[in-house]
């Protein structure tokens, strides 16, 4: 075969595998009419590499054969082709989309599992909610994180007891994490002890999620926790802590946010001079005044601002 005198349909058609890749590769994106009976047949290919770039060039096409042809694709022998399904279907938009994962979410191997919990995810579809409320129990702690995922996309009422449960005593902190986040989406206070459990978790970064989950929540009960988490060994964690504290506006939490203006770090100088504007206590008036002289620009900014708030709330 004479490859540069052949058309891409018929490269396809070749007897080389890597022919027949290039030609994939070679395949402009465009109407499905046209492409889309091309690449089909390419799933199929006994070339694992052909059929990896096959998947590839199906991204951006909802078309339901399409996504029917794609699924399966999770469960090929090569773990190439696999990664390749489950990238292109985690960018899926259409909610109709959704009905050729639904049994790739149970009975499965783990990596199955999570390709499609998570290619489903952004897709909000009702029929995941048992599943993934299932998969939370699941031994594999990557299906639980993409579990966790689906169902604060779901932001269904009925899963706030179980995410607050695994945000408290989950085994993996990673999971933890995911699940504090997820839980932002309900103003209930009966989340409010996972997530003050999650500002003593051992892992700083579920300490920063829970404090940026209960500035976000508003949930004032929490300031006495988030007041003692301004003198967590993590920069990090102190940061979100007084964001929320200003959020919250929390009087009580003058001193500990006065005290930080002369931390060694820049970021909790800054959050600490935005929390107090917020709160706008004129006794922070002095430290503030003194933070005009710090040696980062940012601070003295956010520092004159706050003493504008004070000045403004105090007429």
């Amino acid at each position: 075969m004479d490859i540069q005198n052949c058309s891409v349909a018929e490269r396809l058609g070749s007897a080389d595998a890597e022919v027949r890749r290039l030609a994939v590769i070679d395949l402009p994106y465009g109407d499905e009419d046209d492409i889309v009976p091309l690449l089909l047949p390419r799933l199929a290919d006994p070339d694992a590499s052909v059929r990896t770039e096959a998947v590839r060039a199906l991204e951006g096409y909802e078309e339901p054969e399409v996504v029917s042809a794609l699924a399966p694709m999770l469960l090929d022998a090569d773990a190439d082709v696999r990664a390749a399904a489950g990238a292109v279907l985690s960018e899926l938009k259409e909610s109709a989309s959704a009905a050729p994962l639904l049994p790739f979410l149970q009975g499965h191997s783990s990596e199955v599992r999570m390709l499609a919990l998570r290619a489903i995810r952004a897709l909000r579809v009702p029929e995941a909610f048992a599943p993934a409320m299932e998969a939370l129990k699941d031994g594999d702690a990557g299906v639980r994180r993409e579990a966790v995922g689906v169902l604060g996309y779901l932001r269904m009422p009925e899963a706030i007891g179980a995410l607050a449960e695994v945000a408290a005593r989950d085994a993996d902190a990673d999971v933890r994490r995911i699940a504090i986040g997820a839980i932002g989406y309900s103003s209930e206070v009966s989340v409010l002890p996972a997530l003050t459990r999650g500002l003593a978790d051992t892992s700083w970064m579920v300490r920063d999620e829970a404090a940026q989950t209960l500035g976000k929540l508003r949930l004032g009960l929490a300031i006495p926790d988030l007041i003692r988490a301004m003198q967590d060994d993590y920069w990090q964690v102190r940061v979100k802590a007084a964001r929320a504290l200003g959020l919250l506006k929390a009087v009580a939490a003058l001193p500990a946010l006065i005290d930080s203006l002369t931390h060694t770090i820049g970021n909790v100088r800054k959050e600490a001079a935005i929390a107090l504007g917020e709160i706008a206590d004129p006794r922070a008036i002095p430290a503030l005044e003194a933070a005009l002289g710090d040696a980062d620009p940012d601070v003295r900014k956010l520092s004159r601002l706050a003493l504008t708030a004070i000045t403004l709330a105090q007429k």
